[in-house]
């Protein structure tokens, strides 16, 4: 069965009259998953047997994947660190909890850049995590497998995070639908901290509606989490299919400007994005050109990773080899520290804690770290108030198409690309934002994103199903480039 042909509304009628049966889509997941992990090392763990369904919800019996950074009672959960290789959890992320309540199957742990600090998914401890649609090419990250499992038709959703654009980019690179919620829609209990301020929980999968199915099972307050905001009852799977009206979106000039692309598949990116526009447009939305200081704009990339880093420092400084930790060295705490921390991450994760404490340092906190955070609030504050204006922001997902291994890196470098960074924005702001196919450049997918102002996710949702039964690229996997 390919779970493509079935969105999660028709595996649950399937189910309900008996035509399939929970192991039958547990099997056909476990299957794939072995199928496919020698190529694209998506999964750290792979389950064997599948949990009992406890509900009769609509995700019940359907099969899942989570991010390796998200804990699981009893489940290796390494968020793809040598630090951690060995770590098993003693309790349940609240969006593990939940799902295991409504019923959904767990298939596997999928594979991430370290403990989800990267974009590229070349960092994780069990090796590089190949783009299905050619494995020469990048996926993107952290939530590397998460998005690979659906492109892949493994499983029909899963759960990722995205603290800069984590789960967006890599899904644009993939061709399937990345959600990132409004800030606190979702419950972070249980999911490792990377950045907390920009942290969030999201959905992977290859339509709006089955984004929107996932979402209501798992949002709402969590006592657990003080940053969770209080359920105000909306189902958006009811609200999907309300008439979309006539919406206005915008689009930043600078940004999307062809005067700042070098390479001729960057054009190729902005010549679908203006496409995409007008087809938009006869569907009834209005699309307006906004302009934005490009000396902010140029900040966007400086301000996440220095306010990232710093956050990463803090938040990671537990994992010294005696809490936590695969420990190294004996002769005393401080070689344990040391050892433990220098053989247990990669370089990539070492000089972005090196970053993050000179940041934090007194004498480089005013000029570093505040005026990164002063940054991020006039960024935060000319959204909100284009927010009130428009009811959307509609830009290019990405650059470019997935980058060839080699090509790039993440290093940390002085070169701020605007096309490629500016999703950061919803994360500094804690807007919902989602990212759609939209097409194909040298037979890799593209896409477009488009993010609203915050507890707009409903209506966010709505309107990119409407674009995306327009653009016909949904439930799209692997080879699907001929749609």
């Amino acid at each position: 069965m390919r779970f493509s042909d079935n969105t999660i509304s028709n595996l649950r009628i399937k189910l309900d009259k008996g035509e399939v049966s929970s192991l039958d889509l547990f099997n056909t997941a476990s299957a794939l998953a072995y199928k496919y992990q020698d190529d694209c090392n998506l999964f750290v763990s792979i389950l064997d047997k599948k949990d009992e369904e406890k509900s009769n919800s609509v995700l019940s019996g359907i099969p899942y994947a989570l991010k390796d950074n998200i804990s699981t009672k009893g489940i290796l959960t390494t968020a793809s660190s040598n630090i951690l290789k060995d770590y098993v959890p003693v309790y349940d992320a609240t969006v593990y909890k939940k799902l295991k309540e409504s019923g959904a199957v767990l298939v596997g742990k999928t594979t991430l850049d370290e403990l989800a600090m990267g974009g590229s998914g070349i960092t994780a401890h069990t090796g590089i995590v190949r783009n299905p649609w050619d494995k020469t090419r990048q996926i993107g990250g952290s939530s590397s497998g998460s998005v690979g499992v659906v492109s892949l038709d493994i499983v029909p959703f899963s759960i990722g995070s995205d603290t800069g654009d984590s789960i967006r980019k890599p899904a644009a690179y993939c061709g399937v639908v990345g959600y990132k919620p409004t800030y606190g829609l979702i419950s972070r209990y249980g999911l490792f901290a990377f950045a907390s301020s920009l942290d969030h929980v999201g959905v992977i999968a290859r339509n709006v509606k089955d984004i929107s199915l996932v979402t209501d099972i798992i949002k709402g307050h969590d006592d657990k989490d003080m940053t969770t905001l209080e359920d105000d009852g909306v189902k958006f799977s009811d609200y999907i299919n309300k008439d979309i009206g006539n919406k206005k979106l915008f689009y930043i000039k600078e940004i999307c400007d062809y005067n700042t692309v070098d390479t001729d598949e960057s054009k190729l990116v902005l010549d679908n994005f203006y496409d995409t526009v007008n087809k938009v447009k006869s569907l009834g939305f209005s699309v307006s050109e906004v302009s934005i200081d490009k000396d902010l704009l140029n900040a966007i990339y400086p301000t996440y990773m220095s306010i990232s880093c710093a956050e990463a420092t803090s938040n990671n400084a537990n994992l010294v080899g005696i809490h936590f930790g695969n420990r190294i060295g004996s002769k005393s705490i401080d070689e344990i520290m040391f050892e433990t921390r220098t053989n247990g991450f990669s370089e990539l994760i070492k000089r972005r804690f090196i970053l993050g404490s000179y940041i934090l340092q007194r004498e480089n906190q005013e000029k570093l770290y505040l005026n990164a955070c002063r940054i991020r609030r006039l960024l935060v504050e000319k959204l909100t108030d284009l927010f009130k204006e428009y009811d959307g922001m509609i830009m290019p997902a990405t650059g470019g198409i997935a980058p060839k291994f080699g090509d790039k890196s993440d290093n940390l470098s002085d070169k701020y690309l605007l096309l490629e960074n500016h999703l950061a924005l919803a994360n500094f702001g804690g807007f919902p934002s989602i990212t759609i196919p939209s097409g194909f450049v040298n037979k890799m997918p593209v896409a477009i994103n488009i993010t609203s102002g915050i507890k707009t996710d409903a209506m966010l949702l709505n309107m990119a199903s409407k674009i995306e039964n327009s653009l016909g690229y949904k439930n799209m996997i692997v080879g699907d480039d001929d749609v």
